[in-house]
């Protein structure tokens, strides 16, 4: 694809995930607002706030004027109270007034990205507190698809209600999860220069990736077949997602080979914040 194929993508990715949201929560009831997700100390309020946060601070709105609880014991950084301040300030919201801003704000930033002028690689800001920095325009609109569809899918699993495991936004999320792969098996894992491991991801999107620790013990990951890793990982696609985004527990991975170097690479899985 052409660079502006590659932004049209990703928007068109973002636009159907956020959009899947707002028809998710639209007919819910006040006491399902309060119901707990995966995400640490989130309710499906919560995630709401979050995804409304983001784009609001996108399209250059000024950030919420708020205090936080010193009570909030899943908020340890400077970077976390950041993305909690504004979810706080909403958790006193109806119903009513969470779906009304979340349409209101899907409205106004896909007007915004209709008529953005940026180039592909033009340098923006990335909204992150302490974190911020600037990123490719591309880079951005690639990160808040995977951003709006790994939230959208902890919403389908509070709410009980499945589905786009395999959506445009879901592909984004493959790609952006196993850019990190190999960082999480040389680095955190800490597996010796020389060894390899295979992921078999079965499901609605499936992949089959091997990820090598070359001399200098850096990590790089292909779509190249090896047959004797050292580690074998075989797992379906929606607990890849919910252990590359630290919202599960391995139990669901059949494993091969070296169980030690395994269970290093599971327990450091997460390769989101």
């Amino acid at each position: 694809m052409t660079d502006n194929q590659t932004v049209q993508a990703y928007t068109d990715a973002w636009t159907q995930s956020i959009e899947a949201i707002s028809e998710l929560v639209a007919p819910l009831p006040e006491g399902s607002w309060n119901r707990a997700t995966e995400c640490p100390g989130w309710s499906v309020r919560d995630i709401v706030s979050h995804v409304i946060a983001v784009e609001s601070e996108l399209l250059g709105d000024p950030r919420p004027i708020h205090s936080l609880p010193r009570d909030l014991l899943h908020v340890t950084t400077d970077a976390a109270r950041y993305l909690e301040l504004p979810v706080d300030k909403r958790r006193c919201h109806t119903a009513l007034e969470m779906t009304g801003e979340l349409d209101y704000t899907i409205i106004r930033r896909s007007r915004a990205l209709r008529n953005a002028k940026q180039l592909p690689n033009e340098p923006v800001r990335w909204p992150a507190g302490p974190q911020s920095r600037d990123i490719p325009y591309h880079e951005l609109l690639r990160l808040r698809a995977f951003d709006v569809w790994v939230h959208e899918q902890d919403l389908r699993r509070a709410l009980g209600t499945p589905g786009n495991l395999d959506s445009p936004a879901a592909l984004v999320a493959r790609d952006v999860l196993l850019q990190g792969l190999p960082k999480v098996v040389a680095n955190r894992a800490g597996a010796p220069a020389g060894s390899t491991l295979v992921v078999d991801v079965t499901g609605p999107v499936e992949f089959l990736r091997t990820v090598r620790v070359d001399s200098s013990g850096r990590g790089s990951v292909d779509e190249s077949i090896s047959l004797a890793p050292d580690v074998q990982l075989t797992l379906d696609w929606e607990t890849y997602v919910r252990l590359a985004c630290g919202r599960g527990r391995p139990g669901s991975v059949i494993v091969e080979g070296d169980r030690e170097l395994a269970e290093r690479v599971l327990a450091n899985f997460s390769v989101t914040p």
